[in-house]
């Protein structure tokens, strides 16, 4: 059984750390978080301690390790800017850390944290659950083992809408979620880089507060994709049905479907990780380095072979910025 603390309890994706945790049989004994909101603890680790402020957590764990009780492994589910930080505290603590995507937000940030496991001796992980997908799994041996001279047309769709919540969060800053290609769709282009190869070409068509659309070429596949936070952007089927998200990957016409089969991805990252099986950070640098450049991209407007949704008029900042 490991000793697990949690920076960053109180947020959106924290409750799929705290499941895995418990599903993997270990224990979590230390939290934090800038907000109390936290009651989500006692549906698993009750008697965890609790902090909000990050000199008494720290404390806490030094307490504990000289208790010989010491964190064996800490998971980091801050706002993206922080995940570099607080991977380095849990390395320096003396742990292993699993970061949830992105684990940073600039690809020179990997090479900073690499030094920092070599000084400590201790491993950093990222969360790349759809790499465990089957489906995801089955797509990839199909490519693999297929024609090596193809390359493969896909279109990928990702609608998730957004209130006006999101623009006076963290994550409507583009310094601190590293905007909407980082925030909601770093797990597309790792897993299509996984399946089809590195970026040879990389064009930005449209980018806004709320969307970018874009061309990716890799070495077995053109991608167009188009990912959107605005719900005027849904298909008019999602919207018939009263769906506020849609998801959609085509590849050469036929629809690759994956829409099942999420719940558990968490969990078998942590026992990969557990099994020393892990993916490691250096293996998130293709998608950080996809994401870093399209976010600092002069968009092309709609030239060449754009996503047939990138035409959808550009809306205003709902705040007027």
């Amino acid at each position: 059984m490991k000793n697990f603390a949690i920076i960053g309890v109180g947020g959106y994706v924290a409750p799929r750390h705290l499941k895995a945790i418990k599903e993997t049989g270990n224990r979590l004994v230390s939290a934090y978080d800038k907000s109390d909101s936290v009651g989500i603890l006692d549906s698993y680790f009750p008697d965890a301690a609790f902090f909000t402020e990050q000199e008494l957590f720290d404390r806490h764990n030094s307490l504990l390790k000289g208790r010989g009780e010491a964190i064996d492994i800490v998971s980091v589910c801050t706002p993206n800017y922080l995940h570099d930080a607080h991977t380095r505290y849990g390395l320096r603590l003396g742990a292993d850390v699993i970061c949830e995507k992105p684990v940073v937000l600039n690809p020179w940030n990997i090479d900073g944290l690499e030094r920092v496991e070599q000084e400590t001796g201790h491993k950093a992980y990222t969360i790349l659950q759809l790499r465990l997908h089957p489906s995801v799994e089955a797509l990839r041996e199909k490519i693999l083992n297929g024609p090596k001279d193809k390359v493969y047309d896909v279109d990928l769709t990702y609608i998730t809408s957004r209130g006006n919540w999101y623009y006076a969060s963290w994550k409507g800053d583009v310094r601190k979620s590293g905007g909407v290609a980082t925030n909601i769709g770093v797990h597309f282009y790792d897993m299509l880089s996984w399946i089809f190869g590195d970026v040879t070409k990389n064009v930005v068509n449209v980018a806004s507060h709320d969307r970018v659309a874009g061309y990716l070429e890799l070495q077995r596949a053109r991608v167009r994709y188009f990912l959107s936070i605005n719900a005027d952007t849904l298909p008019a089927e999602a919207t018939a049905q009263g769906k506020r998200t849609f998801r959609a990957i085509y590849v050469d016409g036929e629809e690759f479907e994956f829409s099942q089969g999420f719940t558990e991805l968490h969990t078998q990252s942590y026992e990969k990780i557990l099994a020393g099986e892990g993916f490691s950070i250096s293996e998130a640098r293709n998608c950080i380095q996809i994401v870093h450049d399209i976010r600092n991209a002069q968009p092309v407007g709609l030239v060449g072979d754009y996503h047939p949704l990138a035409k959808y008029p550009l809306s205003k900042h709902p705040f007027g910025w």
